[in-house]
């Protein structure tokens, strides 16, 4: 016991040597590490990642300095303004409905170091840096820290606010349990993929995020949109238009954009065949691939649960644990990211047949293949698609064309499609089967569902 203990301490102590180097303290922890990562041929050099660091590195140094403040009462309700010049929001008194009175300024009210915000194209490198830097955060914040999915913490933060009124029976404004709850499970909190195309989500971002800044949470985020575009064109923006503010001002803003490669292609050039099939004449190879993997055991159709909600699956192998849908099923139905979690969590593999070439007349079906899409990545989900086109082709819109942010979006499910289609990512174990114990836990509220998006926006409006 004690030779371990004391080969831990050297460990410890060559460890703590290293991170002293004359390199990281002239260039900083991170980009040190980037740059050994560089000269073992593990990264490609860019300028633009690099940009990134310096950022990460500055927040990372600041920490070092800066123990995380325990979380204010839950009897502290935030302020929805973070400028007393600004007029406030009232988002239980309406839908989207102005108070005709100031709040005073309490933004301040804890201090801590500003977060970072990283945006870029696909592929550039944002979210390698961000998890760069959550990796390596040490000290009192390694153990206050969270990293989660943007479309996974807003189902959340809806499902909170739900039980909250429903369940507790809450009087009154139920966000600032949800704040407590949220920084309960870190105060460093990282958003990967973070966009606004929900109405429920705008109309409580605002609130949301001056209440986590309020008592100590710190954030870094990472978005394919520059926060001036947050929600672009969405329904009454201009009202939105607060949130993009305090972004920009509790966030150093970190542009990607001129980035010219995309680096998941490059570590899927080699790509394992059978998981993407194109035409009609590929419909014989797709059989076999499902029969290949169903293993000859029976084919049933069975059912899920989520949110209180149903979601059918068609044809699936429990034995095998592989499931099949048409395209559909899946986009041509109200269903939302919930839906697509669990079936990610209860499915290792998952086939899709007749995915069509999509235009902006289909928008709503593309919404739902994008979020399906990063749900199935967000499990490791192996997906076998049965296309009418290639990837990169099955939603074409000209790139100037700013008409919805799904535009913008997709970029990231064709990268995302090419690289689920690499020996790297088919290798990667299936994380449903952990995460199924807890996520299914939360009976998340079909909120993103089509169909029930308005009668949510109703119903929090009251």
């Amino acid at each position: 016991m004690i030779i371990r203990h004391a080969y831990a301490y050297r460990r410890v102590l060559l460890l703590v040597a290293k991170s002293c180097t004359p390199k990281h303290r002239r260039i900083g922890h991170l980009r040190a590490i980037y740059q050994d990562m560089v000269e073992n041929k593990e990264v490609q050099e860019d300028v633009h990642q690099i940009d990134a660091l310096k950022a990460l590195d500055r927040l990372y140094k600041e920490l070092e300095k800066t123990p995380p403040h325990q979380p204010l009462s839950t009897d502290a309700t935030p302020t929805t303004a973070p400028s007393p010049k600004q007029e406030s929001y009232s988002f239980f008194g309406g839908f989207f409905s102005k108070v005709k009175h100031k709040v005073k300024d309490t933004t301040s009210r804890v201090s801590a170091p500003k977060g970072v915000y990283l945006h870029g194209g696909v592929g550039c490198g944002k979210t390698f840096c961000m998890n760069l830097f959550y990796q390596h955060v040490n000290g009192d914040w390694k153990r206050d820290k969270q990293h989660v999915h943007f479309h996974k913490f807003m189902l959340q933060v809806h499902q909170q606010m739900h039980e909250a009124k429903m369940i507790q029976k809450i009087k009154g404004d139920p966000l600032p349990l949800v704040i407590t709850k949220t920084l309960e499970k870190g105060r460093l909190i990282c958003f990967d993929e973070f966009q606004v195309t929900d109405v429920a989500d705008a109309l409580i971002l605002r609130r949301l995020f001056t209440g986590l800044l309020q008592q100590g949470a710190v954030i870094v985020a990472t978005s394919n949109r520059p926060p001036q575009d947050l929600y672009l064109n969405g329904l009454q923006r201009d009202l939105f238009l607060p949130f993009i503010d305090l972004l920009q001002e509790r966030l150093t803003v970190v542009s990607m954009w001129d980035s010219p490669t995309d680096y998941r292609l490059v570590q899927g050039e080699h790509k394992e065949r059978g998981v993407y099939f194109i035409g009609r004449k590929s419909k014989k190879q797709f059989e076999e691939t499902w029969r290949k993997l169903t293993k000859g055991t029976p084919i049933v159709s069975t059912s899920l649960s989520t949110q209180g909600r149903t979601v059918p699956v068609p044809m699936a192998s429990l034995t095998t644990g592989v499931a099949r849908f048409a395209f559909e099923d899946l986009c041509q139905k109200a269903l939302g990211a919930a839906d697509y979690l669990v079936i990610g969590q209860n499915f290792h593999t998952v086939f899709v047949e007749n995915v069509p070439k999509l235009t902006l007349n289909e928008v709503n079906y593309v919404r739902r293949f994008i979020i399906f899409v990063d749900s199935m990545y967000e499990s490791n989900v192996k997906l076998i698609i049965q296309a009418a086109t290639k990837a990169d082709e099955i939603f074409e819109v000209d790139i100037t064309n700013q008409v919805c942010d799904e535009v913008f979006a997709f970029d990231r499910t064709r990268s995302r499609l090419e690289e689920m289609a690499s020996t790297q990512y088919l290798k990667k174990r299936w994380s449903g089967a952990t995460m199924k114990d807890t996520e299914l836990s939360l009976r998340l509220e079909p909120s993103h569902s089509d169909s029930a998006r308005q009668s949510k926006v109703q119903r929090l409006s009251q």
